[in-house]
């Protein structure tokens, strides 16, 4: 049966600008890959990120380099050596899992050994600011079960305990993207453990993480940028409690899969997590975040307007995609 491929890049307002520790930005940028087979065809979303060394065209040009594979037939299992991980081997892998979902009849919860797919509680992010303006967002959602604090300098703290006077019950976690120096690690940490965070995820910058091996967090610890693959699972397992798994990372549904399991099997803590994104993203992402200890896929609450069919999202509960969506 012949196979055809097409990719796109869109742009998706945010409801309003998300700031991190490196910067800010007022859309989501993704670029979706949907590969028709028959009367079937699957997609799959993936985001460029520049951190990364990605940009939409790159990505775009990977996904286009790929095109006579695809459309030759290239198994899921065949593309996790013929690209790197990444976004646009993302785009594809998830496109393969949808596109074998439909040609099957079967959900890809069901195909990946799973009975079903439960609900998941998704954290909501609260965007660096000032301590007074992340203070008065964290009380406009109160009501959800945790959020995420985005800070970049050891003197955000104040903002973390504006929020947590705001919010004296709330389950917080806090997002340093790597904006932290090893000599405040200490003292953060230690004022973070008196405000009742729950885990501090990426402190230092990944190139200088070794340094975490033998220091005592109070609060514990979780890697993002330091992981993407099982690749570099070793080294995080001597330096963090608890470890995000993203497919934009991984590269796909199918190494996030493995490497979850792998995390589970040496007993490390698990985030899933994502990027800025539509419900097309997300969709994968719970079958991932299935029994995680934190879930962090709230890319479609932050967007001014969601794709149609997208998640239900009901406050922060997030239930199993529609078939016409993804898988």
């Amino acid at each position: 049966m012949a196979r055809g491929l097409s990719v796109r890049a869109e742009r998706w307002p945010l409801a309003a600008a998300f700031v991190i520790a490196r910067g800010a930005k007022t859309e989501a940028e993704v670029v979706v890959a949907e590969i028709a087979e028959g009367p079937h065809r699957g997609r799959g979303e993936a985001v460029p990120y520049t951190r990364y060394g990605e940009t939409v065209a790159g990505v775009v040009a990977q996904i286009e380099a790929a095109r006579a594979a695809i459309e030759a037939g290239l198994s899921r299992e065949a593309l996790q050596a013929a690209l790197a991980p990444g976004a646009a081997r993302n785009a594809l892998d998830c496109a393969l899992w949808d596109l074998e979902a439909k040609h099957s009849g079967r959900r890809a919860w069901d195909l990946a050994g799973r009975a079903r797919l439960d609900p998941v509680k998704t954290c909501f992010t609260i965007s660096l600011g000032e301590p007074a303006e992340m203070a008065e967002a964290a009380r406009a959602n109160a009501r959800r079960p945790m959020l995420k604090l985005k800070i970049g300098r050891a003197d955000d703290v104040a903002a973390v305990a504006a929020v947590r006077a705001a919010v004296p019950r709330m389950r917080l976690i806090v997002d340093a993207n790597e904006g932290l120096k090893l000599a405040d690690l200490a003292r953060v940490t230690a004022e973070l453990a008196r405000l009742e965070v729950k885990l501090l995820e990426q402190p230092l910058p990944a190139a200088e993480d070794a340094a975490l091996e033998g220091f005592r967090s109070p609060v514990p610890l979780c890697a993002d940028e330091s992981l993407h693959t099982r690749a570099e699972l070793d080294a995080c397992a001597r330096r963090y409690a608890l470890v995000n798994i993203k497919l934009d990372k991984a590269g796909g549904l199918t190494e996030a899969l493995a490497l979850a399991a792998e995390v589970k099997a040496r007993g490390l803590g698990l985030m899933v997590g994502s990027m800025v994104a539509t419900s097309l993203s997300i969709a994968p992402a719970l079958i991932l975040a299935q029994g995680a200890e934190v879930a962090d896929l709230d890319g479609p609450l932050l967007l001014a307007r969601d794709r149609a069919p997208g998640l239900s999202i009901l406050g922060s509960l997030i239930e199993p995609p529609p078939a016409a969506l993804w898988g």
